[in-house]
Formats: C-alpha cells, sequence, structure tokens
C-alpha cells in the first residue's frame, strides 16, 4: 500500500494504536519503564478521544470542486515577499481573523474567514488531474483511470460511500431527497470530450450508488477567455456569468449505468420530458414496492415534488440570487444550500469545464490571469461568501460541512505561456473547510516561502475524506465491500486529523 505524508496509522510520536497494544502487553516482559508504558496508554487515550470529538456534527455536507485546480498563491497562501515570478500580479489582503491574509481578489471572502478553517499543507505524489484520486479512497493513482469511468480498480466517489452506508443504517429507506446529488452536470459533459471523468461514480458497490445528477437549461452569458493559445472557437461560459431564468432539472445522465459517454447521454435527451409528461398518471401503489432499488428511487423523485421545489432557485428573491453571483457556480451552491435544508445528505458543486476541456476550469496553464480576473475570482468570491453566510444565517452551518478542495494545486512559480501560466503541483496546496463541527479562524500547517513545499503538519487527501466521514457520523475505519466481497476501508489510507475537529 501506498505511503504518503499525513497518512500514516500513527500517533503523533510514530506509534499506531496497535503498536501501543502490543508495547502496553510485553512492557513487563521487556522491562520497558512503567513511566513511559504510562504516556503511550494517555497517548492511546487521547486518540480515542479524539475519535468521539464532534463524532456526527455535520448532518450533512457541501463538496465545492474547482475542478483543473486553483493556485493557493491567488487563494489562501499568497506569498507576498515573494519575487514576483513567484508571487505573481495579485497582492494580498487582511481577512478578519489576524495573521490569516488572503488573496486580495477575494475580498468578500476575507470578511468570512472566521468560519473557515484553511489547509495549507495538502500533499500527496499525483500532481496529474486526479479526481478519482482527491474523491475516492483509492490509495493508487493511474493516468487511464481519470478517462474510464467504469474501470474495475476504481474506488467509490465519497457521495457514493455516504449513501450506501446511510442506506444501510436506515434499511434502504427511499428518501425523496437524494443522499448522493451532484450539480450543476454530470462532470466534463459539456466538453469536447468523448468520454466522462472517472472517479465520481459508485465503482465496486454498484451503479444504484452513482449519484443522481442534475443538468442546468440557463445559457452562457460571458464570453470566456481562452484556454489555450491556438483555441480557435470561444464560448459562452455560464461560469462568467447566466441568465436569471436558468433553472437546474434533474437529469437522464443519472439513468446511464454504463461506460457513460456524451454520445450516449445526448442520445436521451429526452428521457426526462418523457417521464414528467406522464408523472401525474403514474401510480404509486403497490406496483412502486414491486420495483428494485433504482426504480423506487426514479418513482420517488418522478412523483414528489420534494427535490423538483429544491432545485427551484427561482424561488429565492432576487437579490439573494445576485448575492450568490448570477453565475452557474453561484447558483449552483445557492441550490446545494436548498438541497440541504430539504435533507440532501452529500451535495457536490462542481466548478467544471465548459465548451474545451483542455486546460479547462481552474487548469490554468495559460491565460491564467486572464481567466483569474474575468472568469474565476469573481464568481468564487461571491458564491462562497453568500453561501457560508447563508447557511449561518439560517443556524445550518454548525450541521453542515462545507468543503472546498480540488484535485491538487499549482506551481510556484509562474511559466512563460502566453498570459502566464502556473502548472500542475502537488507537493503543497490549499483547501478550506467550514461549519460541521470544524474549527474557526483557524490555519493548519504552513510552506515553505515559495509555497513549492510543506514546511510542517502535512495533510493528504485521504486524510480530509476520514475526517469529512467521521464528522458525518461515519467511523472512518469502517468498512465497504468490493465486487469480491472483501473489505476496503472507506477513506482507503486516509485517518482522522484531530486539528480538523473543533
Amino acid at each position: 500500500m501506498l505511503k504518503i505524508l499525513g497518512n500514516s496509522k500513527r500517533l503523533c510520536d510514530g506509534f499506531s494504536r496497535r503498536d501501543l497494544l502490543q508495547i502496553g502487553g510485553l512492557s513487563a516482559f521487556f522491562g520497558l519503564q512503567m513511566s513511559e508504558a504510562s504516556r503511550l496508554q494517555v497517548l492511546a487515550a487521547e486518540s480515542d478521544a479524539n475519535r468521539a470529538i464532534n463524532f456526527g456534527k455535520a448532518k450533512s455536507c457541501i463538496l465545492l470542486f474547482p475542478y483543473g485546480s486553483p493556485s493557493s498563491h491567488e487563494t489562501f497562501d499568497p506569498k507576498p515577499e515573494a519575487p514576483v515570478e513567484i508571487r505573481g500580479e495579485m497582492g494580498s489582503i487582511n481577512s478578519n481573523v489576524p495573521g490569516l491574509d488572503i488573496c486580495e481578489h477575494l475580498p468578500r471572502i476575507a470578511k468570512v474567514m472566521d468560519k473557515v478553517t484553511v489547509v495549507r499543507s495538502m500533499v500527496h505524489p499525483y500532481p496529474l488531474h486526479g479526481l478519482a484520486y482527491a474523491v475516492t479512497g483509492n490509495p493508487t493513482y493511474s493516468i487511464p483511470l481519470e478517462t474510464a469511468a467504469r474501470h474495475p480498480d476504481h474506488w467509490p466517489f465519497m457521495g457514493s460511500v455516504v449513501d450506501y452506508i446511510t442506506q444501510r443504517q436506515q434499511q434502504t429507506h427511499i428518501d425523496q431527497i437524494p443522499n448522493n446529488v451532484v450539480l450543476p452536470w454530470m462532470v466534463n459533459s459539456k466538453t469536447d470530450l468523448t468520454t466522462v471523468n472517472g472517479g465520481a461514480f459508485a465503482a465496486f458497490l454498484g451503479e444504484r450508488y452513482d449519484p443522481i445528477w442534475t443538468d442546468f437549461d440557463g445559457r452562457g452569458l460571458h464570453i470566456a477567455p481562452k484556454n489555450t493559445v491556438n483555441q480557435k472557437k470561444r464560448f459562452r461560459n455560464p461560469f462568467g456569468g447566466t441568465t436569471p431564468e436558468g433553472r437546474f432539472r434533474m437529469s437522464e445522465s443519472a439513468e446511464l449505468l454504463k461506460d457513460v459517454t456524451v454520445g450516449r447521454l445526448n442520445q436521451r435527451r429526452s428521457l426526462l420530458e418523457q417521464f414528467e409528461s406522464h408523472r401525474r398518471g403514474l401510480d404509486q401503489g403497490s406496483r412502486v414496492q414491486s420495483m428494485d432499488y433504482q426504480r423506487q428511487l426514479a418513482m420517488s423523485l418522478l412523483t414528489s415534488n420534494k427535490m423538483r421545489d429544491a432545485l427551484d432557485i427561482g424561488k429565492e428573491p432576487r437579490s439573494l440570487r445576485d448575492r450568490y453571483g448570477m453565475n452557474l457556480f453561484g447558483q449552483a451552491c445557492l441550490a446545494a444550500r436548498r438541497l440541504v435544508e430539504a435533507g440532501g445528505k452529500f451535495i457536490t458543486v462542481y466548478w467544471d469545464c465548459f465548451g474545451q476541456f483542455a486546460n479547462g476550469s481552474w487548469d490554468t496553464h495559460q491565460y491564467h490571469y486572464p481567466r483569474m480576473y474575468e472568469l474565476l475570482m469573481p464568481g468564487f468570491d461571491l458564491a462562497y461568501s453568500a453561501l457560508l453566510e447563508d447557511l449561518e444565517q439560517r443556524g445550518l452551518l454548525d450541521e453542515t460541512l462545507v468543503l472546498w478542495m480540488s484535485e491538487h494545486g499549482r506551481t510556484p512559480k509562474i511559466n512563460s505561456k502566453p498570459g502566464g501560466g502556473r502548472d500542475h503541483w502537488s507537493r503543497a496546496y490549499s483547501i478550506a473547510l467550514a461549519g460541521g463541527g470544524t474549527p474557526r479562524g483557524k490555519v493548519v500547517g504552513s510552506t515553505t516561502a515559495d509555497g513549492g513545499d510543506v514546511d510542517d503538519t502535512p495533510v493528504s487527501p485521504k486524510d480530509i475524506q476520514a475526517t469529512t466521514y467521521h464528522l458525518l457520523g461515519i467511523d472512518p475505519h469502517d468498512t465497504i465491500p468490493d465486487r469480491q466481497g472483501r473489505p476496503h476501508p472507506v477513506a482507503g489510507p486516509g485517518e482522522l486529523r484531530p486539528e480538523l475537529l473543533g
């Protein structure tokens, strides 16, 4: 099994709990001093105590995933004293947490950092678009997995794990709000790719636990900056701006169960509309009871207005919609809040590629600053700050974990490509957590002067998964069965991080 910094299942002095039990049993035989044995017993007790801190505090989780990976230098770990080729064009500002500075182009977020824990010391060995590594327990990663959605080596998506365990606890109870919903659409299904990404499915748990995907019918208003120097076509990217008439709806893409391709998805565009036209005539009696789980869930979604109403962002005041930002990410964050309020368990919002996949979304190898100024920073600043404030005002933040994370980070040094750029980097990057039992106004870990390496407190994506499960009331050492019935820990090699409990 791959060993990653921050992932070792050991306590702060290097001993695992198994080591402590063995030491306790053998101390007399080897003549271990009583004081040392007592100290190790205290450490074991502290480990058990950590497992109790805020366990199950979060009733739900909103995962915000900026696909392509933001730069820490232009978000949560600016380096204002570094040379210009490191610090870049953007400066830093004080947040409302003393000593916690963030990028100057995030002024609204600076005002809500007292609700947030920033982890500046994320690290792993794969500087690649490892969606399948970031959001599953798979301890290893390979490039072919990313575009093979149904490859047998995949592990289940976090939302699918939550759905599986929740159903196990509820004896397959069918909720009108599914446990695992993804906005705004199936990841990377609106680009020139011929297949959608791996990592976002239920893998060996079975298609029953795949996410329920939505779709969005609003048009894009903003002609986005180029992704690449040779890009021939420009796109009106809805993440840069969309119309108030845009709405989310349940997508028929959730019905695609094997080897999903965009071509197949487009061929079935009318499926949900056909269901909708017959919805009122459906019999909700004994026939539903005889169906398998997936059919029951489909019938529940089609014959109930609860999911449909939760997705209807038009029910919100225009002033609040504008506060989130009249763009696709902002409106998706608002819909995620509505889903949580209606009882949703695990809601994912992707800031996805649109039009062209190459260097799309936050993958800023080229035209880094034009895209940061025009497309990325304004939408992030509005949506993230509005979501935290809205959840707080509604009394939901303490029981809702909001997790902002991506595949990796970006290089400390700016490249010489058109418009500047930062390339893939996984030796140090930042994420942010808020609510759901996490501390407020805290920084975990630090990086070197150029932001290129972790100085202290390395944390892996698997640790974030383990901690997320803990906060949702799932033991991170719980197991899920693969197709052969072999047990696998839900977070792979990840371990609960007490630094993230507060």
